[in-house]
C-alpha cells in the first residue's frame, strides 16, 4: 500500500498531519491541549498557509450583500478545469479546498481548524480498480455458458478492503435477500433465519415503503435511511456475506444507471479504516435490471413477482438456484489525506454557543476516457467532472452567507464548515461530525447546501425531510417577505435527506435544516421548473456537462440564499434553540446531547 502526498497538499498540511490521521473506527473526539509542540505546529501551518500558491486567484472584490454576480464568480472558479474536478486527495482538488479557506480569510472569517489552522485534516484511501485485470462471472446458468458482466455497461465492481491489492471468490452462492434490511422498529427482517456466510446476496434498490406506495409501510413513498445503498452493504457486511450486488432501477434510485457507471468507476474514497475494511463484504456491485432479469429467469424465478414478495412484510429470503458468482478484484490503493475546511466568525456575547452552515467542495475529478453523449460534440467529450451544480454552488452560498455574516457582529459564533469526500458517502461531515472542533451540543443549530439549480426565481423553497424540525418555521417566515412559500420535497422517494452532509450532524442530535428552490417557476410555472430539474439529472448530474455557464439565471439562487442566510441571522442574533418537533427520529440523540452539555 503506497502513501501519497500531492505536492500542493504537502505545502497545506498540518503539522500534525506527518502522520497518517486517526482511523475513523478509533477516533478520539476529544481535543487536546495545547502544549509547545503544537504552538510550533500553528507556526509550521501558518507558514505553510501563508506561502502556498492558488492555482486560481480570490475575487479583486465582492460585495457584502448576496449578488448574482459574486455567486457566478465564485462558481465559476470552483468548476473551473483547472481544479479538474475537484478530486478529494488530487493536487489540483486540494487547491480548491486551499482557494476556499483563503475566500474565508479575505471575507472576514478566523481559522477554526485543528492547531488553530483553516484545515482538518480526513485520512483517506483511493482504491483504483484496473478493469483491465478485475471481473465478475456468473456461473451455473442453464445454458453451461459462464456470463461474463462487462463492467460499466452490465455492473460496477469495488471493494471496502484496503490493506489488499488482489483478492479473488469463487463460486459463491447467490441468495435475493428482498430490500437487504434489518428494522427492528418496523419488525422487518429480511435475513431471517438466514445464514449467508460465504455467500453473495442480491438486493433491491430503495425499501419496501417506496414499492408498496402507501403509508402502512417503513415511511410509504419516502425513502428511509435502511433504503440507502451504503447501509445495504453495510448490514451484508454486518451479516457475513461474502459479496453484496444491488440491482439497479432508475425509478427507485432517482438516477440513471449512467450515475452508478460514473459514480462507481474509477477512483474511489474511503476513510483510513481501522480495520483496513477487513469487516466489510469482499466485493460489492451493482448490476442493471437487465441482467438482473436474465439471471432470475434463469434460476426460474419471476423477477417482478419476486419483487412483490420483497414488499411484503414476512418475506423469505430466496435462493437463486444453482447461480454462482466469480472474480477477481485487482487495485492499486494509495493513501493520503485530505481536507475540510473550517472558519469562525467568533460571537461577541455568546461564543461557545454555534450556527453551523455546511456544504461540500469535493466533486468526481477526473475520469480518464471517460465520454458520454454525442462523439460530434466537444462539450459532450470532456474528461472532467466539473460539479458545478453540485456542489460549486453550495460553496459559493457557503462564502456568501460567510461575507454577509461577517459584515456585522453577532452574538453567538458562526461555523463554516467546507467539507470533503461527500461524494464518497458523506466521509468529511461524517468525520467531523465524529471530531468535531467545537462540541456538537455547542452548536445551536445548522444549514446545509448542496445542488442548487440555476432555475431563476421560483414561488417556493423545497425542504427535504420536511416535518422535521422548527428550523422550517423560522424558513417560512423568511419567505412569506419574499412572496414564497415552504413546499415539502416532492419526490421523498429519492431519499435526498440521506444524501447530503446535513444528516451527519443530525444523527448526533444537531437540529439541520437542507433546504433548496423550488420548481414552480414564476416564469414558467411547474412544468418549466421540472423539465429543468429532469433535464439536469438526465444530462449533468454527475457527468462531465455539470459545467457553469454565463447564461445562468442566478435570480432565484440570490433569493435561495438570501432566505438561508436570513434564516441564520436570526439563531445567531437570539438566545433561543430551535429544536427538532416531537417525535422526531432525531430527538432522543438532540436530548441526550444537551443534558451532557448540563452534566445531567
Amino acid at each position: 500500500m503506497m502513501r501519497t502526498f500531492w505536492p500542493a497538499v504537502s505545502l497545506l498540511a498540518l503539522a500534525a498531519c506527518s502522520d497518517p490521521a486517526t482511523p475513523v473506527d478509533e477516533a478520539d473526539t476529544s481535543q487536546s491541549d495545547a502544549s509547545v509542540e503544537a504552538e510550533t505546529e500553528d507556526m509550521d501551518q501558518t507558514a505553510s498557509f501563508e506561502d502556498s500558491e492558488l492555482i486560481l486567484p480570490l475575487p479583486e472584490s465582492t460585495s457584502t450583500e448576496i449578488t448574482a454576480e459574486d455567486i457566478g464568480t465564485r462558481v465559476a472558479t470552483l468548476a473551473d478545469d483547472a481544479y479538474e474536478g475537484r478530486g478529494p486527495g488530487s493536487e489540483a482538488g486540494e487547491n480548491s479546498a486551499l482557494w476556499i479557506a483563503r475566500e474565508m480569510e479575505r471575507v472576514g472569517l478566523e481559522p477554526g481548524g485543528e492547531n488553530g489552522g483553516w484545515f482538518q485534516t480526513v485520512g483517506m484511501v483511493e482504491q483504483t480498480l484496473d478493469e483491465s485485470a478485475s471481473g465478475l462471472t456468473i456461473n451455473g446458468l442453464s445454458s453451461g455458458e459462464p456470463m461474463e458482466l462487462t463492467l460499466k455497461e452490465d455492473a460496477v465492481l469495488w471493494t471496502k478492503h484496503q490493506d489488499e491489492t488482489e483478492l479473488s471468490f469463487n463460486d459463491s452462492e447467490l441468495v435475493f435477500v428482498g430490500y437487504g434490511v434489518v428494522v427492528p422498529e418496523y419488525d422487518w427482517n429480511d435475513y431471517e433465519g438466514l445464514d449467508v456466510e460465504g455467500k453473495t446476496v442480491v438486493m433491491l434498490v430503495n425499501d419496501p415503503g417506496f414499492a408498496r406506495g402507501t403509508d402502512d409501510l417503513f415511511n410509504g413513498r419516502a425513502m428511509t435511511y435502511y433504503g440507502r445503498w451504503t447501509y445495504k452493504f453495510e448490514e451484508a457486511a454486518r451479516q457475513g456475506a461474502t459479496g453484496a450486488i444491488v440491482i439497479h432501477e432508475t425509478e427507485p434510485a432517482s438516477y440513471p444507471w449512467e450515475v452508478v457507471r460514473n459514480s462507481w468507476s474509477g477512483a474511489q474514497a474511503d476513510l483510513v479504516r481501522g480495520d483496513g475494511g477487513a469487516s466489510r463484504t469482499t466485493f460489492e456491485s451493482w448490476i442493471t435490471r437487465d441482467v438482473a432479469e436474465t439471471l432470475f429467469s434463469d434460476a426460474a424465478l419471476d423477477f417482478e413477482e419476486q419483487k412483490a414478495a420483497a414488499m411484503a412484510p414476512g418475506f423469505e429470503a430466496v435462493d437463486m438456484g444453482d447461480l454462482t458468482v466469480s472474480g477477481n478484484i485487482v487495485q492499486t490503493v494509495d493513501t493520503m489525506d485530505s481536507r475540510n475546511v473550517v472558519g469562525v466568525l467568533p460571537g461577541t456575547e455568546r461564543p461557545d454557543e454555534y450556527v453551523l452552515f455546511t456544504a461540500h467542495w469535493d466533486h468526481l475529478g477526473k475520469k480518464s476516457g471517460e465520454r458520454t453523449g454525442a462523439p460530434t460534440e466537444d462539450f459532450y467529450q470532456d474528461d472532467i467532472f466539473n460539479g458545478a451544480v453540485d456542489n460549486a454552488t453550495g460553496s459559493a452560498a457557503l462564502l456568501e452567507i460567510a461575507e454577509a455574516m461577517a459584515a456585522e457582529e453577532h452574538p453567538r459564533s458562526g461555523l463554516f464548515v467546507s467539507v470533503t469526500l461527500e461524494e464518497s458517502g458523506l466521509l468529511g461531515s461524517a468525520y467531523y461530525a465524529d471530531n468535531p472542533t467545537v462540541p456538537l451540543n455547542q452548536i445551536v443549530a445548522g444549514i446545509n447546501m448542496d445542488g442548487m439549480l440555476p432555475v431563476g426565481r421560483t414561488k417556493e423553497m423545497v425542504v427535504v425531510g420536511y416535518g422535521a424540525s422548527e428550523l422550517e418555521d423560522i424558513l417560512e417566515a423568511k419567505l412569506e417577505a419574499q412572496d414564497r412559500v415552504v413546499e415539502p420535497d416532492p419526490r421523498p422517494e429519492a431519499g435526498s435527506f440521506y444524501r447530503s452532509d446535513h444528516i451527519s450532524f443530525a444523527k448526533k442530535g444537531v437540529p439541520m435544516l437542507y433546504a433548496d428552490g423550488g420548481i414552480d417557476k414564476r416564469d414558467g410555472g411547474i412544468a418549466a421548473g421540472r423539465a429543468a430539474a429532469d433535464t439536469y439529472t438526465a444530462q449533468r448530474y454527475h457527468k462531465p456537462m455539470d459545467e457553469y455557464s454565463e447564461d445562468w439565471n442566478l435570480e432565484g439562487m440570490v433569493e435561495d440564499v438570501t432566505a438561508l442566510y436570513e434564516v441564520g441571522l436570526e439563531i445567531i442574533n437570539s438566545d433561543e434553540w430551535p429544536t427538532w418537533y416531537e417525535g422526531n427520529e432525531f430527538e432522543a440523540a438532540r436530548q441526550a446531547s444537551l443534558a451532557e452539555a448540563d452534566g445531567e
